[in-house]
Formats: C-alpha cells, structure tokens, sequence
C-alpha cells in the first residue's frame, strides 16, 4: 500500500476511480482541486492510495484553510457537504486517514474535519447536526406533482401565475444569481461568496453546472445553482429576494428545478444541507425529501480535548458581526465579503 499526493499525470486514473466508487461523490472529481486553487488560492492536498500494481484504492482531497480570524485547519470538502475519504477497503481507508494526519501536523493545524455521509469506523470524534435532504424522483413531473398535498399544489400554482418566466443556463444566468445570492446573504448576516466562484465552477464543469431563475417582470425574483452528478441533481446554493415573497418565487423555483430534473434524466435531488427542525428542514421537508444524516469526523491535534469546531452563523461568538453585516451596504459586502467567506468551510 502506498500514499502519495496526486499529480496531473494522474488525473485520467482519479477521474475514473471516482466514477466507479461505490463511496465517492460529486466533490471529488479532481476538477474542484482547480476551482479551489483558483478562486481562493488555498494550498491543496490531494491524496491517493494504491496497491502494489499501482491501481488507485483510494482518494482524499484535503484543503488547508488558514486565517488570522478563524485559525487554520484541515477540511475535505470546505464549502460542500461532502468529501472525505473514498476507499475500497478499510485498509486503504485508513493509510489515507494517516497521511491526513500527518500532513494536518505538518502544516500546523488545529483540526483535521472529513465531511461523509456514513458513519465510518475512524476512532474519530463525529458530528451529526446536519442532513442532507434527499427526494427521489418518478420518471414523470405530472407524477411527481400528482403525489404532493394539496396544500402544496395549490402554493405551487399560484408561485407559477406570479412568474413571468423561468431560465435555465449557465454563465448567462450568473448575473442574476449573483443578484439575488449576495442580496440575500447581506440579509442574513452572512458574507457572500465571489462572482467569480460560481463562474469558475460554471466553466470548469460546463455540462454538469447551470442556474435556474424566475423573474417577475425582468427582474430575477429566485435563483438556484445546480450541479449534477450520476442520479443526482444537487442545489447547493438558492436564495429569493425578500421583496417577492407574497408571490412565493421560491416555490416556482423549487417546482421548476425538480421538473428540470426530471426531465434531464435524474432520478433524485438533493435540496442540500440543513438542521432538522428548522425552517430550511420544513420547507425542504413539505416536498417530500428525507434526511439523510451528515458524519463529520475530526482529527484534533490536542487529541480531542478541545470542543468540536462551530464555524457557523449559530455560534454566539458570532452574533454582532451577523447584526452589523445585516446594515452594511450591498455593494460593501460583495466587495469584502469573499475575503471573509474564504476562509469559513
């Protein structure tokens, strides 16, 4: 067995471990490592284990986050609900872990955090808060519609008659996005994500990223991201601007994307990632996606003493610059935020 970093050469042998894993997903095709690296600038380590006829077992991709504000730490994947290790055997497993380790030594880290969504046997300390809300998809969207509440029809029809129209494309949908995504986010406190992030994900996988919109009038009222891999078409990012909420754009959105789904050929969306029991949970929930819990497993370089890292808008440490962010003009915080963003995983 042995554990090296990945090199361009090996990029046909990763692409093709990871299509046929039963264990990988979408975030570890090796083209992240570039969007990554491009966007944000953060040193890479791209791990793969191999037997000894140099057939790839294994991968990992770790991402060093380091920062004056937020500290620095190991994470597989930052900025996405999964990553982590992707193995076909437990001893490959856990060569990967300890090269992990040993590289979150070497760089100084505080915390090792590999994102799963399975409960692997580690000897790690493991978060569950978060889940991923799953719904799998009949081959027709009349079905699909046929089989919600009637509540939910009904919501449904009268999202779509305060429509104008919904798009569904790539880089010239970005605009809009970026629109109603930074606006939204300044309104919850949250620093925003550079334009230039989104487009780089739009180019580097140019068949399985595009954005989907409504507009009200010729004003973009809800965007969605998504981005498909095998049976599943995932949104990791929508928002709708606050302004539109009694025409419930954010219903035509969701309706639209998963007939889009549908239509492409999916057979299960992936609504992302959310706390149970609260209001993202419920409105993902009322359209019939199940949880599925999220494992995060940590390597802490004080052996675990220290409490489990909570780099999120829910940690009280956090409050005031969410309040102050909220009354900061929208044109400040795109220009500041993605400096922030850049190092929150």
């Amino acid at each position: 067995m042995n554990v090296r970093l990945y090199n361009h050469e090996d990029q046909g042998a990763w692409e093709a471990y990871v299509e046929d894993a039963g264990d990988s997903n979408l975030y570890h095709l090796i083209g992240w490592k570039d969007v990554i690296e491009k966007t944000f600038g953060h040193k890479t380590y791209y791990l793969l284990a191999e037997d000894n006829d140099g057939k790839i077992t294994g991968i990992l991709p770790l991402v060093h986050l380091r920062s004056l504000l937020f500290g620095s730490f190991i994470v597989s994947m930052p900025y996405f609900n999964y990553g982590g290790i992707s193995a076909k055997d437990a001893k490959a497993r856990m060569a990967l872990l300890e090269e992990a380790i040993k590289i979150t030594r070497a760089t100084g880290a505080s915390h090792a955090e590999l994102r799963h969504d399975a409960a692997l046997d580690l000897g790690l300390k493991v978060k569950t808060a978060k889940v991923s809300m799953l719904l799998d998809l009949p081959p027709l969207a009349q079905s699909l519609l046929k089989g919600f509440p009637s509540k939910l029809r009904s919501q449904i029809k009268k999202a779509e008659s305060g429509i104008t129209r919904f798009n569904s494309g790539g880089i010239d949908e970005l605009d809009s996005f970026y629109d109603v995504f930074s606006t939204n986010m300044r309104e919850l406190g949250t620093p925003v994500y550079s334009k230039a992030f989104f487009r780089n994900i739009l180019e580097r996988f140019p068949k399985r990223a595009h954005i989907c919109t409504v507009y009200v009038g010729s004003a973009p009222a809800a965007s969605g991201f998504l981005i498909g891999f095998r049976d599943t078409l995932e949104i990791p990012w929508a928002s709708s601007i606050r302004a539109f909420n009694g025409l419930s754009p954010n219903m035509a959105l969701y309706w639209n994307c998963l007939r889009l789904a549908i239509e492409k050929g999916f057979s299960r969306f992936d609504f992302g990632r959310s706390t149970p029991g609260e209001g993202t949970y419920r409105f993902k929930e009322q359209w019939g996606a199940k949880p599925r819990p999220l494992y995060w497993h940590y390597w802490m370089k004080d052996g675990g003493r220290m409490p489990l890292p909570e780099l999120n808008p829910k940690n009280p440490k956090y409050r005031a610059m969410i309040n102050i962010w909220k009354r900061l003009p929208l044109g400040l915080t795109r220009l500041i935020g993605p400096g922030i963003v850049k190092n929150l995983p």
